[in-house]
């Protein structure tokens, strides 16, 4: 059985920490790199109900893509509820690890377990990592499809494809325009319009666009626009990290059992609409 100091530094080796954004915050959260570690459970976000999961299954470490302190904290008090998520993990010898920005950008990272998801054939990032000689790394993927179809039709293979959230997946743009070639983001992405009208794709999918953003967009340009739930479009990561992991583990003959939480963490737990196109 590995210690979790050897389990981390393999973590540590397809998600390098330095490669996180200035702002990011990844790494260990809390755990004792000397105690021992068999079993694994991989999920979007650091909540209560992925902690109990945890427990439930004996874990004794979580990989989180989503950190728990973004902004750092002076307190781990357990009135708080992000301190009662330290304390519960504490209290069951639990370890919690998070590998943000830097799974985004890494080969294979968070846009190819999307593009995956999806179905659709990555030709290279979106916005290239420039210390990446392959030209593999980087934020975003740019796509092709096997065979063109509507804007509509894409949104609808989304839709059966990502794991269903009361939002859905939304359309901005003709429905019925044809998609040959597509920029994917996992997370928030409407940050990321100059690099995808400067890649000339037929339509961007991602998540959390805002009014203004989205508007500008497809005025700009006949751009179609697919915006899923933020949980959605990164949760297929999860699975593709602890594949990447089991195969470690193979390797190395540790033996570990790799679980991925199938909890929707959306925050969003309802929909309602008065009559709108769905």
């Amino acid at each position: 059985m590995p210690r979790l100091s050897e389990v981390i530094a393999e973590l540590d080796a397809l998600w390098p920490p330095e490669r996180a954004e200035g702002w990011d915050a990844v790494g260990t959260v809390c755990g004792d790199p000397d105690a021992e570690a068999d079993r694994v459970l991989f999920a979007v976000d650091p909540v209560g109900s992925v902690v109990d999961e945890a427990v439930r299954l004996g874990a004794q470490l979580v990989v989180t893509h989503h950190p728990l302190y973004l902004r750092g904290t002076t307190t781990v008090a357990a009135d708080t509820f992000k301190g009662r998520v330290v304390h519960r993990l504490i209290t069951h010898g639990i370890a919690l690890h998070v590998a943000h920005t830097n799974a985004d950008t890494a080969d294979p990272g968070v846009s190819d377990a999307l593009a995956g998801a999806l179905g659709l054939r990555v030709t290279g990032p979106l916005v290239p990592d420039p210390t990446d000689q392959h030209g593999r790394r980087g934020l975003g993927r740019i796509c092709e499809l096997d065979h063109p179809e509507t804007l509509s039709d894409f949104a609808a293979r989304a839709a059966a494809r990502l794991p269903a959230t009361a939002q859905g997946v939304r359309l901005a743009g003709d429905p019925e325009a044809t998609v040959r070639t597509v920029a994917v983001s996992g997370g928030s992405g409407d940050s990321l319009f100059d690099a995808v009208r400067a890649a000339g794709v037929d339509a961007f999918l991602t998540a959390d666009l805002r009014h203004h953003p989205a508007s500008e967009a497809v005025q700009h340009s006949p751009l179609g626009l697919v915006d899923a739930a933020h949980w959605a479009t990164e949760w297929p990561w999860c699975e593709q990290a602890a594949a990447q992991l089991d195969a470690i583990s193979d390797r190395h003959g540790w033996d570990l059992r790799v679980h991925v939480s199938k909890q929707v963490t959306d925050p969003w737990t309802t929909h309602h609409s008065s009559g709108a196109p769905n």
